[in-house]
């Protein structure tokens, strides 16, 4: 039999649930998760392995109207991302209308010139009838290649999903070796995984304008852990004292949080050190921008 594998481009706006869909394909946490936009500012891939297939998942930033340097860019990677895939995943809210964010998504995934397979995601706990009625309003979007309802958080859809892909995935060897789960380079997703944890703990009192850079990492020898040196990124003066938190209680709090899933990616302990620096307009810094990868 032979091997099939395929580039897969994860569309939709923002909060659609396209990085929890990206996990539950993968079967792990390789994608970060919040219910803000643009929690996904770069090409995270995960990667889902069968016996005779891959599956290499690009997991897009959500589409919107480019207001600084660091929207550009996403929109940019969405661009670019789209001109190379061989499938693409159309991600709609099933318990939401169809909106304007909906069709610019449908737009940019019809205009790929590739199958596109619409997801209607967050089907838990909606009625038969609310779900027929979420299809028949996402089958309006575009001519689509198959349909499905999905709940990526249960997992419930997520097989049947999968099975169409690999049907659908083009004869070709694996892009990647069979133990990787994420093209990610391993300073990337520690800073994803800390910046996950301060937007889960900081809600609204921080807006979306902050982000996390791994100044240093010393992977871990025989006779010491790992050791890493992070920076959280803001805006203000105000909002770096939010995120330091009474006596330093919040940053502690992100840093404890973030650890495990730290330890878990790198299978073995880590010494994390934590900064919050403050600097303004750090969305249109080109440096800063460029550190933080594609």
């Amino acid at each position: 039999m032979e091997f099939r594998c395929a580039l897969v481009g994860l569309a939709g706006r923002p909060n659609v649930g396209k990085s929890t869909l990206v996990n539950a394909i993968v079967g792990q946490h390789v994608s970060i998760t919040s219910s803000r936009p643009q929690t996904t500012r770069r090409r995270i891939a995960g990667i889902a392995h069968g016996g005779d297939w891959q599956l290499v998942l690009a997991d897009l930033p959500g589409i919107q109207i480019p207001r600084d340097g660091l929207t550009r860019r996403m929109a940019e990677s969405v661009n670019e991302t789209l001109a190379d895939v061989d499938i693409v995943l159309l991600v709609i809210d099933g318990t939401q209308s169809i909106g304007g964010g909906d069709r610019a998504s449908a737009e940019a995934a019809f205009a790929a010139g590739v199958p596109v397979l619409i997801v209607v995601n967050k089907t838990d706990g909606m009625t038969p009838e609310r779900i027929g009625a979420a299809m028949q309003s996402a089958a309006e979007l575009g001519e689509f290649t198959e349909l499905h309802p999905v709940s990526a958080q249960t997992g419930d859809g997520v097989a049947a999903l999968v099975a169409d892909l690999v049907r659908l995935a083009p004869p070709g060897p694996a892009l990647f070796p069979p133990e990787a789960s994420s093209s990610d380079p391993v300073r990337l997703q520690i800073a994803e995984l800390i910046r996950e944890q301060a937007l889960r703990r900081l809600r609204d009192e921080v807006p979306h304008a902050l982000t996390v850079v791994v100044e240093e990492y010393e992977p871990a020898t025989r006779r010491r852990a790992a050791r890493i040196e992070a920076s959280i990124y803001v805006e203000s003066k105000s909002q770096q004292g939010i995120v330091i938190g009474a006596g330093g209680t919040m940053i502690r709090d992100i840093g404890t949080a973030a650890r495990g899933g730290i330890e878990r990616i790198l299978g073995g302990k880590v010494m994390l050190d934590l900064r919050v620096r403050a600097q303004r307009g750090w969305r249109d810094d080109p440096s800063l921008l460029d550190r933080l990868g594609p």
